[in-house]
């Protein structure tokens, strides 16, 4: 077992009638964008948990560019900490490819019969979801809930359960972020928390402006 990885159950998700539901991403660095994503997700859909999962090693994404696993972790950590039903999780800590359906099958194993597993996705990724390993399998384990651009279209593969997050226009990127981080910029997009965590670490060649 890698270090900083351990096992890990989905503790008290076994209840009757519960939506869980699953959030991954490198979240390098997870900002508000997407908090409002998980805040408007959870209201909408009633969902009781949402699990951050940031990605250990992603199967799309070179992960030799990526911050050390850790360090993204506890950002993740930092953010959820207000909301309530908001867990950041360590189901894809392991330094083998970070498949989602080997993390969905894990994480129904630990559901009850009446709980319904649902996936928050990006349109843009949704769009790819049929070159993802045992995409149909995935399909049949979860209910996936897209973040859709206003008036946005996409393909639904045979057999899947989508719910469209329409209205949620939020152009934030990480990789802007990181380059304001690098300069010493202001981060509005960061929970203060987060913006704290990177100045104390040195992430993303942090600089400070002398003036």
């Amino acid at each position: 077992m890698a270090k900083g990885e351990k096992a890990e159950r989905v503790d008290s998700l076994s209840h009757k009638g519960k939506n869980v539901c699953l959030f991954g991403g490198t979240f390098d660095p997870i900002h508000k964008a997407h908090l409002r994503i998980a805040k408007e997700a959870q209201k909408k859909f009633k969902l009781d948990r949402i699990l951050f999962i940031p990605a250990g090693n992603p199967p799309h994404k070179e992960a030799a560019g990526l911050t050390p696993y850790e360090d993204r972790y506890r950002m993740v950590e930092i953010a959820c900490k207000p909301y309530p039903g908001f867990i950041a999780s360590r189901l894809e800590a392991a330094r083998r490819p970070s498949y989602t359906i080997d993390t969905a099958k894990r994480v129904r194993k630990e559901l009850g019969p009446n709980d319904r597993l649902f996936f928050l996705i990006g349109g843009d990724a949704f769009e790819e979801l049929e070159t993802w390993k045992n995409w149909q399998e995935l399909v049949r384990l979860t209910e996936f809930i897209v973040v859709s651009r206003p008036e946005s279209e996409y393909r639904v593969p045979e057999g899947a359960r989508v719910h469209r997050l329409d209205g949620l226009a939020l152009p934030v990127s990480s990789s802007t972020i990181r380059m304001r981080l690098a300069n010493g910029e202001a981060t509005p997009e960061l929970p203060a928390e987060v913006r704290s965590f990177v100045e104390k670490r040195g992430l993303y060649s942090f600089a400070v402006t002398q003036n």
